[in-house]
């Protein structure tokens, strides 16, 4: 699925975007193609693309890659999935993950200097509540003056996808474990989801349209989409 596009062809897909309403660009990961990006977004905007332009990955990024993206990018997204490097070695084959995460958000901040315009993601493991605990402690001491949290419940087992990855959904005196750390590190602004369960709002990635049709509707065999 997908294919190369050209700056030209990138900018003419926002363009779309834009004109079937979109919010904004939103770019997943893109973490690994920055110039290309870079060159895309530079020509949407001689093309007349006025909407926000999202950057939404995981955090592992480098802060020079990330000054590549000055100027072009109005609202950060990253993740902070964890600070235990055991864990981010076990999980994600990334010992330095956190590290590399929490200088890359702390880079995002000094870019936008706005924190309705960083949003720090985390995604709540089951049976790891004390990883939790530490990133919104990090949260907390580090940025929760210039960044808003986004705490996320909808961890989705799937089996052999990740060796011994949790195979439960979170429970519900976990979740209640993590509201009493939001009252301890007294984080207020931002968004928390409700407890989450179940996995029917996955995308299939085998479509063409990974998304449900009520969701979203692509505009380009690129399988660029605007989500409604």
């Amino acid at each position: 699925m997908g294919r190369e596009t050209t700056p030209e062809e990138f900018a003419a897909v926002c363009l779309a975007l834009q004109n079937m309403g979109a919010a904004n660009i939103n770019i997943v990961t893109g973490s690994h193609a920055i110039p290309g990006i870079v060159e895309g977004l530079t020509a949407a905007k001689k093309m007349g693309v006025h909407i926000p332009v999202l950057w939404n990955s995981s955090g592992y990024e480098s802060a020079n890659a990330l000054e590549l993206l000055r100027d072009h990018i109005d609202i950060f997204l990253p993740d902070l999935k964890t600070l235990d490097s055991k864990l981010a070695a076990a999980f994600f084959n990334a010992p330095d993950y956190p590290q590399t995460a929490a200088r890359a958000i702390l880079k995002m901040a000094d870019m936008v200097n706005d924190k309705e315009k960083l949003i720090v993601r985390h995604l709540i493991l089951p049976g790891y509540t004390d990883s939790t605990r530490d990133v919104l402690r990090w949260f907390s001491v580090n940025i929760k003056h210039r960044a808003m949290l986004s705490l996320m419940t909808q961890y989705t087992p799937i089996p052999g996808r990740v060796k011994n990855a949790p195979q439960r959904y979170l429970s519900e005196d976990e979740y209640n474990v993590v509201m009493r750390y939001l009252d301890e590190f007294e984080i207020e602004d931002g968004f928390c989801q409700e407890l989450l369960t179940g996995d029917d709002w996955l995308p299939d990635f085998r479509r063409s349209n990974p998304f449900s049709s009520a969701l979203s509707v692509p505009v380009s065999p690129a399988i660029f989409s605007v989500c409604l």
